[in-house]
């Protein structure tokens, strides 16, 4: 499989018809100042410039405000610059992020003609009660519309869904995991909600009117959602915001956050909870006397067994006097793990006898 490659380019704010309250997308993506033709070249010069492997497959991504609700002629201009490179052949396609609201047989004609392969909604919640709370300016009704929409015209579909918005229990997040699983996206992110600075949901943070989650919630919650995207074959391709000089723990000076479940590894805490539960499943299925494991990985999933700053091999000792020998193999299938016992309780007795 071919190595993938993005090269993002922020549009803030452009396009989008309001302010949801948890949203200030110019803090969030970092960048100030609305995006022109020339940035577009320069960031794309840039990466093309330093990717290491050059036969990879690379896509400009379109990120940070509802694209199709600019103004069609500036689209047009964006979409061309990029379009170019692919014609050159060294770009391979075009991806967008965009309100479900924004999306109509007009505008994904044009999306087509620029050579755009994936579009990515911004679905947040499928619960009009929570979207209104938030102000997104769209109901569930729209999401399933755009939804299809772009399935029926052969775009790749991705949905991006939030939790621990105002007044989201966890039972409505799965329910809209749910939601969006019968709507059949290839690719799937989950935001945690972070307090940004200059945002509606800070003053109600300040107020006492809204309380985010803590780290170790938003984690399960997100472990939750990723076994129910998982089991119907759904990427989960993001979870959290990325890490940037403005998007970072509340305790820096330059961090936009204010509060919520920030981590600079939340994905790994999220997938390393996951492994912690599989390799628990297998012990179980192994032995419980065993005194030592061996657990077979795929190099690339070794930190993820380990868990955050050892967090795995600690609890396994911690809760279950469980040793861990960590057993690297290449030819052992991404994401899979092997579980063996490799000393029981009674070998150590008998070794210690035999001293």
């Amino acid at each position: 499989m071919k190595k993938q490659y993005i090269i993002p380019i922020f549009v803030p704010h452009l396009g989008c018809p309001n302010d949801c309250t948890f949203c200030n997308q110019r803090k969030i993506s970092g960048q100030m100042k609305n995006i022109t033709e020339n940035d577009v070249i320069d960031t794309i010069e840039f990466y093309l410039s330093n990717f290491k492997e050059k036969n990879a497959y690379k896509e400009v991504a379109f990120y940070g405000g509802s694209f199709t609700g600019i103004d069609e002629e500036l689209q047009e201009r964006l979409l061309k610059v990029v379009y170019d490179y692919i014609k050159e052949k060294k770009i391979d396609g075009i991806r967008i992020s965009t309100r479900p609201d924004y999306i109509d047989k007009k505008t994904l004609k044009r999306l087509k003609k620029y050579k755009v392969k994936t579009i990515e909604l911004g679905v947040q919640s499928t619960n009009d009660f929570i979207l209104a709370k938030c102000k997104r300016g769209h109901t569930y009704k729209d999401v399933i519309k755009a939804s299809k929409l772009i399935r029926r015209y052969r775009f790749n579909l991705g949905h991006q869904m939030m939790i621990g918005l105002p007044d989201s229990t966890e039972k409505d997040d799965i329910q809209t995991a749910k939601d969006l699983i019968k709507l059949k996206p290839k690719i799937v992110r989950i935001y945690p909600v972070l307090i940004i600075k200059g945002t509606e949901l800070e003053e109600e943070y300040n107020q006492g009117k809204y309380e985010p989650l803590q780290v170790g919630q938003a984690v399960e919650r997100c472990k939750e959602l990723c076994y129910l995207f998982n089991k119907k074959k759904i990427r989960v391709i993001r979870i959290g915001l990325q890490n940037t000089e403005t998007i970072s723990s509340p305790t820096n000076e330059s961090s936009e956050v204010v509060a919520g479940p920030y981590h600079e590894n939340f994905r790994q805490l999220v997938e390393s909870s996951i492994y912690y539960d599989t390799i628990l499943e297998k012990v179980k299925k192994v032995n419980t006397k065993a005194k030592e494991i061996e657990i077979t990985v795929n190099p690339q999933d070794v930190n993820n067994v380990v868990g955050y700053k050892k967090e795995n091999i600690n609890k396994l000792k911690e809760f279950y006097d469980l040793d861990v020998v960590i057993k690297q193999d290449i030819k052992q299938s991404p994401n899979k793990i092997d579980v063996r016992m490799s000393k029981k309780h009674k070998d150590f007795k008998d070794d210690d006898e035999n001293v």
